[in-house]
């Protein structure tokens, strides 16, 4: 191949990337973006980089969001240009509200193509609105110029927006790239190239602090995307904590597991509540969402940098970075809270087969603290927010946007970037909503991933919306429910993954041992 302008700024882009630790790439093939692959290909060859090849750019970018959530580092996402660009619009949007680091090389025609009917050509730079940290439109290299001396400021400006270091929030970065032809050549190598990129200044912010009255009965609400501040908190001040199962904070002596139940439930204890302090982004259950809107609870808001402002009922007293508190905390409070969880927990009777909150406890169990779980939502994220058990283990999920799309692809990322064990609890709409991500590249290498599918046909979580109530069997099933009669056994051996058949408590058990790409398929009736 001939000398190119485009090869030249996109192997010294990506030796940028690989230089400053971004190296976890993933690819879809494409023309437009055939530099962007000759390069990331160089360095994969020589181990300076991990490479991903998905056919799929949707789930392939879900991949990536799962790199981030996993490691808290940015992947490169590649594509080449046209639709193959708005098909990662649902993974940058789920990204854009987690606060997940990401950064998008989007392969585009050179502006002389743009708005006059070109192939493959639409407006790229602005598609995902203000999903995107920031956009840089990058004018196509030429002989005079190949662009290649702005690269290391370009690296380290996405790569410091995405993670958040300028003050705002992690998130994805769209890079647009224009390329002219001769698209490629085979020089020069990036794994070749050395392009030392600036770190950059760190920005100092100013925390705030508020010291709260420590007589006023307050509990903690942990949502997903918080951490182990929460637990601190609450245990340094014997503060009961509602945490959800995706929070990282489900664990410790002030966890009260039953919390959604008992404040419907326990009225008398419930209504005792005159503050709650949030952590993260809770959404899994109206009741606690109730308590935001109750003009009788002061809400209290700890900042977050990855979910960013959660104030549904526009109520928050205050936004802090931190809390404490002036008198020492009643201890009957907490005490009263372990108290009605252990007897609501040990009162509620255990099915004699195999149901879903005997699921829930069996993956808890088998999922050990350096293990990676991820919560699809469907009915059992919020199965889990019932019956999960306070253990301290990685669990995720995509709360930014709560939406079924690419959960298998999530796992997968996080699978790959970890390389530990991995489980994914989902259901069956779940999954096959993102079917196409069942697809293995033979080179990502050996992975430990079990997909536990709770097959019920169809989306159960729905019978407990208004309409089950009002309409006919018949028109909520279609309209809902949307009953599914797939052969889960049959499209797992398509993709060439195992499946396991499970009906009892002991097959699940012996299933959760199962190493590989693993489809463990729980039939419910």
């Amino acid at each position: 191949m001939s000398s190119s302008p485009a090869q030249s700024f996109a192997s010294h882009l990506l030796a940028a990337f690989a230089g400053a630790g971004i190296d976890q790439i993933f690819l879809a093939p494409g023309a437009r973006s055939q530099s962007l692959a000759i390069a990331a290909g160089q360095l994969a060859d020589a181990d300076k980089v991990d490479l991903f090849v998905r056919l799929d750019e949707r789930s392939m970018a879900f991949s990536a969001l799962g790199v981030g959530l996993a490691t808290g580092k940015p992947a490169l996402v590649i594509t080449t240009s046209g639709t193959a660009v708005a098909n990662l619009h649902p993974a940058v949007l789920e990204a854009h509200h987690s606060g997940v680091p990401m950064i998008l090389l989007t392969a585009d025609r050179p502006h002389e193509l743009r708005d006059v009917g070109a192939n493959q050509t639409t407006k790229q730079v602005g598609i995902f609105d203000d999903a995107v940290r920031v956009v840089f439109d990058v004018e196509a290299p030429t002989d005079e110029d190949d662009g290649v001396d702005g690269v290391p400021n370009l690296v380290s400006t996405a790569i410091r927006a995405s993670l958040g270091l300028g003050g705002s929030r992690p998130g994805p970065v769209q890079m647009n790239l224009a390329f002219r032809e001769p698209l490629s050549a085979d020089s020069p190598n990036a794994a070749e190239l050395e392009v030392e990129v600036p770190a950059g200044d760190e920005t100092e912010t100013e925390l705030e602090f508020a010291i709260l009255d420590g007589s006023i009965p307050t509990v903690v609400v942990a949502g997903a995307g918080s951490n182990e501040g929460a637990v601190e908190l609450a245990e340094a001040y014997g503060l009961p904590i509602f945490a959800e199962p995706s929070s990282s904070a489900r664990f410790g002596d002030n966890a009260v597991l039953s919390y959604s139940q008992l404040l419907t439930d326990n009225k008398e204890l419930a209504e005792r509540i005159g503050r709650v302090i949030v952590f993260g982004k809770p959404t899994l259950t109206r009741s606690v969402i109730r308590l935001f809107f109750n003009e009788n609870v002061e809400v209290v808001v700890v900042r977050n940098r990855a979910m960013g402002l959660f104030d549904v009922s526009r109520r928050a007293s205050m936004f802090v970075d931190d809390v404490t508190f002036d008198v020492d905390v009643d201890g009957e409070w907490l005490e009263a809270w372990r108290v009605a969880d252990q007897k609501l927990r040990l009162s509620t009777p255990v099915s004699e087969t195999l149901s879903r909150r005997e699921i829930v406890e069996q993956v808890w169990a088998a999922t050990e603290p350096g293990d990676n779980l991820l919560l699809g939502a469907s009915r059992m994220i919020r199965e889990a927010e019932l019956w999960a058990p306070a253990k301290n283990i990685n669990v995720f999920a995509n709360r930014g946007l709560a939406g079924i799309d690419g959960t298998v692809a999530t796992a997968t990322g996080i699978a790959l970037s970890t390389r530990e064990q991995t489980r994914a609890l989902l259901g069956d709409l779940t999954l096959l909503h993102d079917a196409s991500s069942l697809v293995i590249d033979p080179l990502d290498g050996i992975i430990d991933l079990q997909l536990v599918v709770v097959n019920d046909r169809g989306g159960s979580i729905f019978e407990k919306l208004e309409p089950a109530k009002t309409l006919s069997e018949q028109s909520f099933n279609r309209l809902f429910r949307t009953p599914q009669e797939v052969n889960l056994a049959t499209l797992a051996v398509a993709y060439g993954w195992l499946h396991i058949p499970v009906h009892t408590e002991v097959e699940l058990e012996a299933a959760l041992r199962q190493p590989g790409r693993v489809l463990i398929e729980v039939k419910l009736a």
